[in-house]
Order: structure tokens, then sequence, then C-alpha cells
């Protein structure tokens, strides 16, 4: 008998059991996603940080036997939209399926498990971050927000900003400074779609500095910027510093930003003013901003920031009606839309789309009318935010015009004013 014979073929494998996850079985839960994840373990600060953090009743494990062999979890997030609402989403995570088991279907189950327990939960959205862009495609997601990087040499470009005399800037402990960080954080969220509001425990993740993964980058660092006369918290930065110097004893270490916010261009200026002046440094790096980031035009040489652009939050319309209400419309706007949701297929049908643009305002519901606009739910999520166009998607193929003028109707009431982005990982 040849080995091939011998072994079955897995779609004839008994399938393994989806189910909630015990509180006990956190460990080997935890640890099972970072051998799918390829083995390394985590340091123990991190480790805590994401236990701590974890929804117990929003994790599912999947069972081979006594085998735990997969999981997935979510977190109940508020997200911002267009519009200016912050609405409940599902921020799908630890998502992982042991190498033995792959290519069987589990990481299917898994999501029609999660997708039916998040739409019983009533929230209308599911987003997510994919350590494979591929993957999730298939399941309604489509990539929502884009993350800018940069890699800025602090000699050779200069701020276009004058500086602001009115702003004072101070080291702070970056645990002590947490709370008014966050407090100012808080007021930015409903003004850029993408943004998280930070529930309670959430704010120790910026905090988040485990020795072990420095990477030779020194303890975290924190900037403040205040009002001269009030002491006012007006905006601050995070940041680590590598030291390192040339063969000839050239400073030559790299800042690297973990984040930034401020509550005006001016200081806005200040804090990058700052970051490009730091001693014994000559490179400032900067992993993820908003792809319209106004540090494009601060610089005197936007050619030296060697800019680059990659996929970061995936989004999901579990509720096709109730996700296109809750979100604001920079256009008026009447469209019925024919979403097509093989996964979802309650979403599936003509929705009737009507907004009286900003403030207004909108109404979704099923209809029996004819279609203006043809397109697949993953579409529908990658434009929800408004930083993809659904006229870009039209050039792609992915979306069809049935009514001369849709298209270009329904493109300007999707746009935001501001690119969505995601400040953080989950």
């Amino acid at each position: 008998m040849t080995a091939d014979a011998a072994a079955p073929d897995a779609r004839e494998l008994p399938a393994p059991i989806v189910r909630a996850l015990a509180p006990q079985e956190w460990e080997a839960w935890y640890r099972g996603l970072e051998v799918a994840f390829g083995g390394q373990e985590e340091e123990p600060q991190e480790r805590e940080l994401w236990r701590g953090l974890t929804e117990l009743d929003r994790s599912l494990s999947a069972w081979d036997g006594p085998a735990q062999v997969g999981g997935a979890g979510a977190f109940s997030f508020r997200l911002a939209v267009p519009g200016g609402a912050v609405l409940p989403a599902a921020g799908v995570t630890m998502v992982g399926v042991l190498p033995t088991h792959r290519r069987r279907g589990l990481l299917t189950a898994l999501m029609r498990r999660q997708l039916d327990d998040i739409r019983a939960r009533g929230e209308a959205l599911a987003v997510l971050t994919a350590s494979e862009s591929a993957i999730y495609g298939r399941f309604g997601y489509g990539l929502g927000t884009w993350r800018l990087s940069l890699t800025v040499p602090r000699a050779k470009v200069r701020l276009r900003s004058p500086g602001d005399a009115s702003v004072r800037l101070r080291l702070a402990d970056p645990a002590e400074s947490s709370p008014a960080c966050e407090r100012l954080y808080a007021s930015r969220v409903a003004l850029r779609p993408g943004m998280l509001e930070r529930r309670p425990d959430w704010e120790r993740l910026p905090l988040l500095d485990a020795p072990g993964s420095r990477g030779g980058y020194s303890p975290l660092q924190c900037v403040l910027a205040e009002d001269r006369g009030t002491g006012q918290l007006l905006g601050y930065a995070r940041y680590a510093v590598d030291v390192a110097w040339t063969a000839a004893d050239v400073p030559a270490g790299t800042v690297r930003v973990r984040d930034i916010e401020a509550q005006s261009p001016q200081v806005y200026a200040a804090l990058w003013s700052f970051l490009l002046d730091l001693d014994l440094t000559d490179t400032v790096t900067v992993r993820s901003r908003p792809v319209d980031d106004p540090l494009l035009h601060l610089v005197s040489d936007p050619r030296r920031l060697d800019a680059r652009i990659s996929d970061s939050m995936f989004v999901r319309l579990v509720d096709v009606g109730a996700a296109l209400r809750g979100r604001g419309y920079a256009a008026p706007v009447e469209v019925v839309l024919d979403v097509t949701d093989e996964f979802c297929p309650w979403n599936t049908g003509r929705w009737k789309l009507h907004s009286g643009g900003p403030g207004k305002g909108a109404v979704c519901e099923p209809t029996t009318e004819r279609a203006d606009l043809a397109l697949a739910v993953r579409e529908l999520g990658s434009a929800y935010l408004g930083g993809t166009n659904l006229t870009a998607l039209a050039a792609a193929g992915l979306v069809t015009e049935l009514r001369d003028g849709a298209l270009a109707e329904a493109s300007r009431a999707f746009a935001s004013d501001v690119a969505p982005w995601l400040p953080h990982g989950f």
C-alpha cells in the first residue's frame, strides 16, 4: 500500500469542534496562536497585556479530539466612521490554525461561527488587520484603510511651519502622563474615520515596552506639548532612540516614533521639530501614519521622506442596512445598491440608500426597485470609511454602474474629507 493510499483525504477526516474558550484554556489557546505564527514566544509583559485584554466570551477554540488546534477572538470596539459617529464594531483578532490542520476548512468554520456571533450581538461592523492580506477577502472583508511609513533623514529636510512661542515642550514619564494623553487622544477619535475609542485597560497598549522587544532601542520616552500660560496639554509624542555611530565616530542614531497626536497644526509642527532635532541621531522613522499626514507638506523636500504605503485595516459589513445608516455622507445621495454576499447571505439583495448629505442622517432599507450599482460586500467594506473610491473600484471591474451618473453620485457621497486611519493594531 502506498503512502498516498494509506493517508486519508483531509475532507474525510472528522471536522474539529468549534466552541467558546474556557478561562483555564487560555494559556494553551494563546500558545497555539504563537505556534500558528511561527512558534516564537512573546515577552511575558506582552503576554500578560493580551491576556488581560482577551474577552473570553468572544473567544473561540477549535478542538480535534483532546487537542486544541485553532482559535479566533474579537474585541468589543467602537469605531469612528465618516460623519463623526462612533459605532460598535467587532475587532477580529488572535486568529490562527495549527500547521497540522490547515486546508481542512477550519478557518472557514471559525469565521462562520464568529460572524454569526457578531450578528447576534447587533454589531453591524467587523474589522481586522491581516498577517497575510489575501486571506480574508473570501469572508467579505475589504481593505478599508492604508498606512503610511516614513524614514526621514533629519539633516536633509527642514520644516516649513514656523514655531509657536505659546507652546512649551517638556519630557514626561510615559505612564504618569498617560491619563492626560488618553484624554487628548479621545478628543481626536471622532475626527478621523478608522480611529478606535480605547476602552478601559486599552491605555496600556501604547505604553507596552517589553525590554526584549526593543531591538536595541531605548526605553519608551514621551514629550508633551503644553500651553505655556495655562499648562493645558495640546499634544504629545512617544518615541525611542537607538544611538549608533559610524566608523568615523559620527553620530548615526535613529528615532523611532511610536505615536503622535496634536490639537493644532502649530503643535504638530512643534512636536516634529523636536523629534527631528534630537542629538546623536540622523534618522527619524514612523511606521504608521495616515496617508494624508501633514508632515508630507511640512517638510521642505517630501522626496526625502522615503514614504511607503501598505494595507492596514480590513472592514466587513455584517449588517449592510445598519452599517450604511450609521455613517454620514459627504453629499446628497439616493442610490439602489445590488449587494452580493456569499458568506453572509442575509446581506444579499437590493438596498436603497438615501441621505440629504452632511448632518442629514441616512436611510438604508431593502427594496425591490431597479438597482443603480452592483457590487460585492467586500467592495462595500473597502469604500465604507471613505478611503477607497467607488470609481476606482469600478475601474478595476469590481463595481458595475447600472444607471448613468449613479457611480459619480455614490462616490462623492461615500468620500471622507480626511483619510481613514487605524492608530494601532490589535
